[in-house]
């Protein structure tokens, strides 16, 4: 049996910078990567994923530079062998990224060359042909991955697509259109989807659904079939089909719990793979799933980079000392 979910998102070591909003350094410090797992996006889908599936059915190419970390990679097994395929890249340096927050303003670039991932870069290998895959970029990148996805016979998989945020303009806005009729999920933040179709923001839930409503009219996904999920911080996150009605899933943390919010980077990246993973746990009901992202999601803000994972003598895995089965059913009781 093949991977359930995959992402073509890179492995990225994140440095950081603070400033107020006036731009002034705040002083704030993170101690250096090595010490606490992050890594890009798609390490937080992938981790975000694992609260729910079995290492053998996820999966995700990291670009081993020269310089690639040995207690990163130390890390990246403690969740399980199966999901990584390490590629060796001897002539270059690991993709790196700044994170800069300006008040809550993040901005994000690269500051060394990157080797993009395709869905070519998985025929032969252990991560072909997945069930779901997912991705983080341009309206333009995502046309060229799924023309590579229907090249590849017999593979027609769930796509999760969530733009890239420095692409979320109006500017992409006829670019997008051209390309999600493809998808089977899109997934911009509340910010994002607003800024996309040039409405004002802070965002809310009346401008959030009616953003929803506008990409459904598009058309998302083939006969406009597919869904938007609008990954909207501590509102929750908004999902929709033409089929059903809108609902909005709550964060599984809420305002009272201020403390248990450390840092929401990746946040959204791991809702996607919990999204990924419910898939498949709820029998492909995308409105049921998003509760599994939601959860995933609350492990990733507690602290800074990845949870922590510990395998009991019994078999049993728990992340942050918490069962992911626990809080799922608690939420559940919310709605």
């Amino acid at each position: 049996m093949g991977p359930h979910f995959v992402t073509l998102g890179m492995f990225i070591i994140d440095d950081f910078s603070f400033a107020d909003e006036l731009g002034n350094p705040t002083g704030k410090m993170l101690p250096p990567q090595e010490s606490f797992l992050s890594g890009g996006g798609g390490t937080y889908a992938v981790v975000g994923a694992c609260l729910w599936l079995p290492p053998s059915r996820i999966g995700m190419v990291v670009d081993k530079g020269k310089d690639f970390p040995a207690s990163i990679q130390h890390s990246l097994l403690g969740f399980g062998q199966e999901m990584w395929l390490f590629r060796e890249q001897p002539n270059q340096l690991t993709a790196r990224a700044l994170n800069s927050y300006i008040g809550d303003h993040r901005d994000f670039k690269y500051i060394t060359p990157r080797i993009r991932i395709t869905p070519n870069d998985l025929i032969g290998t252990k991560l072909e042909r997945p069930a779901t895959l997912h991705f983080i970029c341009s309206p333009a990148r995502a046309a060229a991955i799924m023309s590579e996805v229907r090249q590849v016979e017999n593979w027609t998989p769930v796509t999760i697509y969530e733009p890239i945020p420095d692409r979320c303009v109006p500017e992409e806005l006829p670019a997008l259109k051209d390309i999600v009729g493809s998808i089977s999920i899109l997934s911009p933040n509340s910010e994002e989807a607003l800024s996309l179709l040039t409405m004002p923001l802070p965002p809310t839930k009346t401008s959030i659904e009616q953003a929803a409503q506008t990409f459904l009219d598009i058309g998302i996904g083939p006969a406009g079939s597919g869904c938007i999920i609008v990954r909207s911080a501590h509102l929750g996150a908004y999902v929709k089909t033409r089929s059903r009605e809108g609902l909005w899933v709550d964060a599984y943390w809420t305002v009272g719990d201020k403390e248990k919010v450390v840092d929401v980077t990746g946040a959204g990246n791991s809702f996607l793979g919990g999204i990924a993973a419910g898939l498949q746990l709820a029998g492909g009901d995308v409105y049921e799933a998003s509760f599994y992202g939601s959860v995933s999601a609350s492990f990733i803000i507690e602290q800074e980079g990845i949870p922590v994972i510990t395998h009991e003598r019994d078999g049993h895995v728990v992340f942050n000392g918490d069962d992911p089965a626990r809080r799922l059913e608690e939420l559940r009781h919310r709605h």
